[in-house]
């Protein structure tokens, strides 16, 4: 049923009145190897309120009043399902080129009566050396259907195995004029421009985590 899918696209809305169904507030891990390289991108998205109520009912079939991991296993498993002609909504890169990325693993759901979250782990297809140039990502929607917020106390964090000598930032939330500045330059535009580096719109409005060593 619709309401148990996440992520339905709606398509072929103008860019002009794309607005968000569901909102997500999102913690993001990179993931190194024990030599150094980066393996992937962890992240626990929790979810407006509307939608938890939404797609949790039905849920709970042994009417327990609680949310098992095996109760919400269909879930997880339709919402990935849903997102991998999304590319999970990651977006890896080295320098200007995209990486590619492996379907997703770890991936669970928990409710804790308040908040619904989804976790999964998205591993590069091949483990990226970040000396050899910057590594960043972005996370969002295309078709923003959904909207992707980090959130403001813990948003970013690298698990063990970053190098001494690599640092890394979240770019900040682009300001209204940053925003008024992108949508009156897109408005210039024809229906066939398409943004830089093979991006699409969606990644306009993006905060890129980005890391850089020495």
């Amino acid at each position: 049923m619709l309401k148990y899918t996440l992520f339905f696209i709606a398509m072929g809305p103008a860019l002009a009145q794309a607005h968000p169904h569901v909102w997500v507030d999102m913690h993001s891990d990179v993931v190194f190897t024990a030599d150094g390289k980066i393996a992937g991108i962890d992240m626990e998205w929790t979810f407006d309120d509307g939608y938890a109520a939404e797609a949790l009912d039905g849920m709970d079939t042994n009417k327990d009043g609680e949310y098992s991991q095996a109760e919400l296993a269909p879930l997880t498993k339709e919402n990935l399902d849903s997102l991998k002609d999304y590319k999970y909504f990651v977006f890896p890169k080295a320098g200007d080129k995209f990486l590619e990325t492996a379907p997703p693993i770890n991936a669970g759901q928990t409710y804790n009566g308040k908040k619904l979250q989804l976790h999964f782990e998205i591993p590069l297809k091949v483990p990226y050396d970040p000396h050899k140039n910057d590594f960043s990502y972005k996370i969002y929607d295309p078709e923003f259907f959904i909207e992707f917020d980090y959130n403001k106390e813990d948003p970013v964090g690298m698990q063990d195995g970053m190098p001494a000598d690599c640092t890394y930032s979240l770019k900040p939330v682009p300001t209204d004029a940053e925003l008024n500045s992108t949508l009156a330059m897109l408005a210039t535009k024809d229906k066939s421009w398409k943004p830089e580096n093979g991006e699409d719109f969606g990644a306009l409005f993006a905060q890129p985590v980005i890391i850089s060593c020495k």
